[in-house]
Formats: structure tokens, sequence, C-alpha cells
């Protein structure tokens, strides 16, 4: 419980994301699943260890973390709002469940802001424009999305 009542500091301090230039890494076991390396949270980034945490503070993984600030520049072009990305990522994982069933996590990986973070995670020069790319993947139909998934997998 203590866990999961830990980000109401974060979200309680948010700023607004034209306004952060880094993210640091904070352990939170409660809201990753397993599996889950990283996940963006009003301007941090939630690991479920003290392992990670370090590496995405470090200069172990800068691939990993590159993922990461991704979705920051991502909500910078969502009316550079937190609210309005978040709602928008779930909106879009929503519309995705129902390719789960062809597959595993496809809610997940069709999600076009993930699609955007992996596809450019390791152009390490890529934060230097916008990360607007995900707009081209939401306009396309799911099946689309899952047919070009599955061509770079």
């Amino acid at each position: 419980m203590w866990m999961m009542l830990r980000v109401i500091p974060i979200m309680w301090r948010a700023v607004r994301p034209s306004k952060i230039t880094d993210m640091p890494a904070v352990v939170n076991t409660f809201w990753l699943r397993k599996g889950y390396e990283g996940l963006t949270f009003f301007g941090h980034i939630l690991t479920p260890t003290q392992e990670l945490a370090d590496r995405f503070n470090g200069s172990a993984d800068r691939a990993l973390k590159n993922h990461e600030m991704i979705h920051l520049r991502q909500a910078q072009s969502c009316g550079d709002s937190w609210i309005r990305f978040y709602l928008l990522y779930i909106w879009y994982w929503l519309t995705g469940l129902r390719m789960n069933r062809k597959m595993k996590h496809a809610a997940y990986l069709l999600n076009p802001f993930e699609m955007e973070a992996y596809a450019r995670m390791h152009d390490l020069d890529y934060l230097k424009g916008p990360a607007t790319e995900w707009r081209k993947y939401a306009k396309m139909k799911l099946k689309d999305r899952l047919k070009l998934y599955k061509k770079h997998e």
C-alpha cells in the first residue's frame, strides 16, 4: 500500500513536460508489472529495482533512458500536458485490447506512443527534434499497426 501512495507527491509536484530536461528514476514496485523496466510518470521514471533505477540515472543503458525521454517529448507534443498524454495513452491502450488475442501484449506494443518510442530508442539524436511520429501510427488502423509491428519484429 505504501508503494502505491509514494506516487502522490510526484503527481502533486508535477510540472509541465516542457519544464523538464531530465527525468530521474525512482524505485516503485507497485506500479510496474513483471517484465517492464521503466514507466514514465509525471516527469519521473518508475522502476521495479534500485539496480534499474541506477541504470536509468547513469549512462549504462542510454537506449532505455532514451525510450522514456521520448515519452516526455510526446507529452510535450500533447499540448504540453501530462493529463492529455495519459488520457490518450489509455485510450490507445483500451482500443488495442481487442488485438491481445492475436498477439501477446498487443494493447501495449501497438500503442502509437510505444511504437514511436521503441522504433526510435536506439537513435540517440532523435530527441533533437519533436517526438511526433506517434501521430502517424495513431492514424493507422490497428490491423495495419500489427502488420507493421510484425514486419519489424
